[in-house]
C-alpha cells in the first residue's frame, strides 16, 4: 500500500503536469507555477512549524509522568479500595453479604464517574483541566477519609483488627466516613479515562513511530496501574488489617498528592487537544433528521451531505467515511428540497461525519454490554476472594497474612503477562498473521473472557476444597490460603487481554470529539459489573435464603454455598462470550480521514488543476 508521502508526491507531479499541459495553449504556465509553489511553501513552513513544536512538546518523556501520576494515583486509590470489605465488616460491624455490596456499589459509582469525567474532558475544559480538578477532589476525599478515621470510628484504639471489637460508631463520624469514600470515587473514577486519553494524545498517530508508541502506551498504562497496586495491596493491606487503618489512609493521602505534583510538573511540555464541544447535541441532532426524514430513501453515499474542504463540521476532529452499517442514520444527511430552500439546520440536515459519529456510539455499545459480565469476574476480587479467604488458614507462625493481600498474585501475574505479551506473544502473533498489533483488540477481549470464566471454575473449585476442610464448631477452615492463588492468577492473565484490549479498543475507535468518552466505556463497564454482582448476590440470596436455609452467602460463609454461586458467574461468562462473538464478527472499524496538512496540500492542488481544466 502506497504510503501518504507517495501520494502527496504523486499528487505533486500530476497537477504540475497537468497544468503545464493546460498552459501551452493559455500561456499562463509561469503565473500558476508561481502561486503553485507559493502555496506549498506555505503548507511546508506551517508543517516545520507544527514538528518544531511536536519536537520539543510530547512523546514518551511528558507520557512517562503521567504513567507515574497513574502508579501513585493507584497506589492511593486501592489503599483505600483493597481492605474497604474488611473495614465495613470489622469496624462498621456490616454483614459479609451487605459489605460485599457496599464494595460493589462504591466501585461501581468510582467507575460511573468515569462518564462524567470524560463528558467535561470531550465537550468543556479540556483533558488537562479535569485531570487536574478531579485529581485534586481525589486529595480532598482523602484528607477527609483520614480526619474521619482518625476522630470518630475507632474506640478502642486498635480495634478493627479482627479481634478487638470496635464500639458503635457515632452517626456523625459515619456520615462523614461515606462522604469522604465517596469523593474519592468521584475524584478517582472522574480523572481515570481522561488521564488515558491525554497520555495517548502524547503521541502523533500521524507519525508512524510515534503511532507504535500509542499503542504500546496503553500497554505501560495498565502496568503502572498495577505496579501502584502493588504496594496497596502488600505493605498497606498488612497494617490495614492489623487496626492501623488511619496510617494506611493517611500514605495513600501522601501518595495522592505527589501525583497530583508529578502531574502538574509536565504541565509547559504536554501536547493539549481543544474540547469539541458538547457530544449529546451533535448525536441527538442525527436521530431527530433520521426521524423527519423517516419517509425517504438514503441516496448514495457520494450524495450525502458533507462540508467542503479539509475541516470537518465538529471543531478539532477530523472527518470520518462513510460506513454501510447503520443505514437508517443516513436520511439524516440525505439532502431535501427543504435542505435546499433555507439556512442549513443541524437538526434536518447533518454532515456524514456527524452521522458516522452517532454510528460509531451505537456500533460500540455491543461489544460495551458484553464487557460487562467480565467486571463481575473481576469485582469478586475486592469482595467475595477477601471474605473467603478470610475463613482459610493464614497464619503462619506468629504471622498472619491478610487475605486481601492475596491480590498481589493478581498483580503479579498482570505484571508477568504482560511482559510476556509485549515480548514473545506480540511479535509471535505478528509473524503469524502479519497484524503489526499481534493479536487484535476485539480477539484479545475476547480471551480475557474465557480466561475469567476459567478463574471462576478455580475459585469455586477451591470453596469445595475448603468446605471439606471445615472442622465442626470452627470458623476457619484448616486449608491454606494458597489455594486462592489460581483464582487471582488467572484473573490477572484476563485482564491483560480484556482491559488493555479495550482500552486500545474504545479509544481508537471513538472520534476525535469523543475520545475521552471511549476510554470512559472500559470504566463504565467495570461500573455496571460493580453493579450487576450487587444485584446478582442480592437476587441470589433473595431465592436461597429461605426459611432455615441461610442461603448461598450467609455470614458463616462454612453454612453456605459460595462454590455454586461463583460457578453461575462462570455459567453466565460463557454465555456472555457466545453473545460477544457474534457482535465482534459482526462490527466494522472507523475509517478516519488523513491528516489535516495531507488533505490540504491534496485539495489546493486538485484545486488548481481542476480551475485550469
Amino acid at each position: 500500500m502506497a504510503s501518504s508521502v507517495d501520494l502527496l508526491n504523486f499528487t505533486n507531479e500530476a497537477a504540475r503536469k497537468q497544468v503545464r499541459e493546460d498552459n501551452r495553449c493559455t500561456g499562463e504556465s509561469e503565473t500558476v507555477n508561481r502561486n503553485l509553489y507559493e502555496v506549498e511553501q506555505k503548507v511546508i513552513a506551517g508543517k516545520s512549524k507544527t514538528s518544531l513544536i511536536r519536537k520539543s512538546t510530547g512523546g514518551w518523556k511528558f507520557a512517562s509522568l503521567l504513567l507515574v501520576n497513574q502508579g501513585l494515583a493507584t497506589l492511593a486509590f486501592f489503599g483505600v479500595g483493597v481492605n474497604l470489605v474488611l473495614f465495613l465488616t470489622r469496624v462498621l460491624d456490616q454483614e459479609n453479604a451487605v459489605a460485599a455490596n457496599s464494595v460493589s456499589k462504591w466501585t461501581g459509582t468510582v467507575y460511573l464517574c468515569s462518564l462524567i469525567g470524560a463528558f467535561l474532558s470531550d465537550s468543556y475544559w479540556g483533558r488537562y483541566l479535569t485531570c487536574a480538578i478531579f485529581q485534586l477532589i481525589f486529595v480532598v476525599g482523602l484528607v477527609l477519609l483520614s480526619l474521619s478515621s482518625w476522630l470518630f470510628l475507632f474506640h478502642p484504639s486498635g480495634c478493627g483488627d479482627g479481634e478487638i471489637v470496635c464500639m458503635p460508631a457515632s452517626p456523625v463520624g459515619v456520615a462523614i466516613f461515606y462522604l469522604s469514600i465517596y469523593l474519592v470515587a468521584f475524584g478517582y473514577g472522574g480523572y481515570q479515562p481522561t488521564i488515558a486519553t491525554f497520555g495517548a494524545d502524547q503521541f502523533d498517530e500521524a507519525n508512524p513511530k510515534e503511532g507504535a508508541s500509542k499503542a504500546v502506551f496503553f500497554c505501560y498504562f495498565y502496568f503502572a496501574l498495577n505496579v501502584g497496586s502493588l504496594f496497596s495491596n502488600t505493605i498497606l493491606v498488612y497494617y490495614e488489617d492489623t487496626g492501623k487503618w488511619t496510617l494506611g489512609f493517611v500514605v495513600s493521602l501522601g501518595s495522592a498528592i505527589i501525583a497530583l505534583l508529578s502531574f502538574l510538573l509536565g504541565t509547559p511540555g504536554y501536547r493539549y487537544l481543544k474540547p469539541c464541544g458538547n457530544p449529546l447535541p451533535r448525536v441527538a441532532q442525527v436521530f431527530v433528521a433520521a426521524a423527519r426524514k423517516w419517509d425517504i430513501v438514503p441516496v448514495n453515499s457520494d450524495d450525502l451531505y458533507e462540508v467542503e474542504g479539509p475541516d470537518s463540521a465538529i471543531k478539532g476532529s477530523r472527518k470520518i467515511y462513510h460506513s454501510n452499517e447503520i443505514e437508517f442514520l443516513d436520511k439524516a444527511a440525505t439532502i431535501t428540497e427543504d435542505d435546499l430552500c433555507g439556512p442549513k439546520n443541524p437538526w434536518r440536515l447533518c454532515t456524514v461525519t456527524q452521522v458516522e459519529e452517532a454510528k460509531c456510539v451505537l456500533k460500540m455499545l455491543p461489544i460495551w454490554l458484553c464487557t460487562i459480565i467480565y467486571s463481575v469476574v473481576f469485582t469478586q476480587m475486592a469482595s467475595l476472594f477477601v471474605e473467603q479467604g478470610d475463613v482459610m488458614k493464614s497464619n503462619f507462625g506468629n504471622f498472619h497474612l491478610p487475605a486481601a493481600s492475596m491480590s498481589a498474585f493478581d498483580i503479579c501475574s498482570v505484571l508477568i503477562c504482560t511482559g510476556i505479551y509485549r515480548q514473545v506473544l506480540v511479535p509471535l502473533a505478528g509473524k503469524l498473521s502479519g497484524n503489526t498489533k499481534g493479536i487484535s483488540e476485539l480477539k484479545r477481549m475476547g480471551i480475557g473472557l474465557v480466561i475469567g470464566m476459567l478463574a471462576m471454575v478455580a475459585a469455586g473449585a477451591t470453596e469445595i476444597a475448603r468446605l471439606k476442610h471445615v472442622l465442626p464448631g470452627e470458623k476457619i477452615s484448616s486449608l491454606n490460603i494458597f489455594w486462592q492463588i489460581p483464582q487471582y492468577v488467572l484473573v490477572g492473565a484476563s485482564e491483560v487481554f480484556m482491559y488493555v484490549g479495550q482500552l486500545e479498543f474504545f479509544n481508537g475507535q471513538a472520534p476525535d470529539g469523543i475520545k475521552s468518552f471511549g476510554s470512559s466505556l472500559c470504566m463504565a463497564s467495570m461500573s455496571l459489573g460493580n453493579y450487576a454482582s450487587s444485584f446478582l448476590v442480592n437476587m441470589v440470596m433473595g431465592i436461597t435464603a429461605r426459611g432455615k436455609d441461610p442461603g448461598w452467602i450467609p455470614d458463616d460463609l462454612n453454612t453456605g454455598h459460595l462454590d455454586r454461586f461463583y460457578f453461575l458467574i462462570a455459567a453466565l461468562t460463557a454465555f456472555d462470550f457466545v453473545i460477544y462473538v457474534f457482535c465482534a464478527k459482526w462490527y466494522k472499524s472507523i475509517n478516519l480521514e488523513g491528516s489535516e496538512k495531507e488533505i490540504q496540500i491534496i485539495e489546493i492542488q486538485q484545486d488548481v488543476v481542476l480551475r485550469r481544466v
